[in-house]
C-alpha cells in the first residue's frame, strides 16, 4: 500500500520477476487521481533526457493519436518541466506520430526543431507497425496506460497484437530481440480482463495482494490513500456515494466483478454444458433454487453441449465459445453478479479464460 500523498512506482521497477531476473512487464494499478501515470510519463521523459534512449507510447486505436502530445505532456510539463514543450508530428499516413521535445528558450531560434524523444502508435495497427519496425530501434521502454478497458472495449485479437507491437519494437541493433520494458498502467476494471487471463494472473490475485511476482512480469496493486480520501470529500462523488463507480475510483475494487467463491452448492442442480480447457474437461451446472452456477471436473461424458475455450482445445463434437456470443454472455453475467461458485484454482482458471473479452 502506498500511504504517500501520491503514487510512487520506484519500488515497482526495482523488483525482480519470480525467476529472480529483470522482468519485462512491469503492471500498475491503483485508485484514480493518484498519480501513477505522471509518475511514469515523468519517468520516461527523465530518462531520455539522461540519454537513455526514446520511449514509445501504446493506445488502441488510430484515432486515440491525435493530440498525443498533449495527452502525455500536458500535465508532466506544468509539474517537472516547466522550460520544456511537446509537439507530435503525424508519419506514416497515421500509422505512427513522432514525439518532439522543444525547449521554450529555443523555439525562437532559426532552424531549430527540437529533439525526438520518442512515437506513439496504435495497436490495432500492428502489421503496418511490423513494416516500419526499424524505424522503432531506438525505443528503450513502452508505456501502455489504460490497458484495462472500462467498457471491456478491446481490439481484435489484442494480445496478440500487443506481442506483435513488442516483438517489432524490441529487434534491430545487431540484435534478435532487445530488452524493451513495458509499463502496464490502469485503475482496476476486472481480473477477467484479457491480460491478467493471459497471463495466468486472474487466478492468483487477492483482495490484499500487494506485488505479484510471474514469470517476466511484476505487478503492484497499489492504493493511494489520500487520492481515496480527496475523492470522497468531493461534494459531487458524496451524492453519488451509492454508485459502484464511485467505490471504483476511490477504493481501488474492481470495476466489473462482485466476489466469486471456491465452494460446492447445495440442492439439485441441472447440466449446462463441458467447458474445454488446457487438454481437460469440465462440468458446468446450474442451481436453479439458489440462482448458482457452479464449476467442477465431475463431467457427463453424454451430454452433448460441448464448447472449448482455445482453438488448440478444438476437436469433435466440441463448438467454439465465441461463437456462441449468447451463452457467453449469459456466462458473464452470472460471473459480474457474483453466481460462479467452484470446485478449485483450476476449475475458476478455466471458467475466467473462457470469460475474457
Amino acid at each position: 500500500m502506498v500511504n504517500k500523498q501520491y503514487y510512487d512506482g520506484t519500488k515497482l521497477l526495482s523488483l525482480k520477476d519470480i525467476n529472480g531476473n529483470n522482468p519485462e512487464i512491469y503492471i500498475c494499478t491503483a485508485n484514480r487521481t493518484g498519480g501513477k501515470t505522471t509518475f511514469f510519463n515523468r519517468w520516461a521523459v527523465n530518462k531520455f533526457q539522461q540519454g537513455k534512449g526514446k520511449f514509445m507510447l501504446l493506445y488502441r486505436y488510430s484515432y486515440e493519436l491525435d493530440d498525443v502530445a498533449d495527452k502525455f505532456f500536458k500535465d508532466i510539463e506544468d509539474l517537472f518541466f516547466q522550460g520544456y514543450c511537446m509537439k507530435s508530428i503525424r508519419r506514416s499516413k497515421g500509422i505512427y506520430h513522432e514525439l518532439i521535445l522543444m525547449d521554450k528558450n529555443l523555439i525562437e531560434c532559426e532552424n531549430y526543431e527540437g529533439t525526438s524523444c520518442g512515437y506513439a502508435v496504435a495497436l490495432n495497427n500492428s502489421d503496418q507497425i511490423k513494416k516500419l519496425s526499424h524505424i522503432f530501434n531506438d525505443v528503450e521502454r513502452i508505456i501502455f496506460d489504460e490497458f484495462q478497458s472500462e467498457t471491456n472495449h478491446y481490439c481484435p485479437n489484442e494480445i496478440r497484437k500487443f506481442i506483435s507491437v513488442h516483438t517489432s519494437v524490441a529487434r534491430g541493433q545487431g540484435q534478435q530481440t532487445r530488452y524493451v520494458p513495458v509499463v502496464m498502467i490502469a485503475n482496476p476494471v476486472t481480473i477477467i480482463n484479457p491480460y491478467y487471463v493471459e497471463l495466468g494472473i486472474s487466478s492468483r490475485l487477492r483482495d490484499d495482494t500487494k506485488f505479484l511476482k510471474g514469470d517476466g512480469y511484476v505487478l503492484e496493486q497499489g492504493f493511494v490513500e489520500t487520492a481515496s480520501r480527496a475523492l470522497k470529500e468531493s461534494p459531487f462523488n458524496r451524492a453519488f456515494k451509492n454508485n459502484a463507480y464511485i467505490a471504483y475510483s476511490s477504493e481501488a475494487v474492481y470495476l466489473n466483478d462482485s466476489k466469486s467463491f471456491i465452494e460446492k452448492p447445495s440442492g439439485k442442480s441441472s447440466y449446462v454444458c463441458t467447458l474445454k480447457f488446457d487438454g481437460k474437461d469440465y462440468a458446468v451446472r446450474e442451481y436453479p433454487e439458489t440462482g448458482i452456477v457452479y464449476c467442477d471436473d465431475s463431467v457427463d461424458g453424454t451430454y452433448p453441449v460441448r464448447i472449448t475455450v482455445t482453438a488448440e482445445d478444438h476437436g469433435i463434437n466440441y463448438v467454439m465459445l465465441k461463437q456462441n456470443e449468447f451463452f457467453l454472455s449469459n456466462l458473464r453475467y452470472y460471473f459480474e453478479k457474483g453466481c460462479f461458485r467452484f470446485k478449485d484454482l483450476r476449475c475458476k482458471e478455466a471458467v475466467l479464460k473462457a470469460l475474457s473479452y
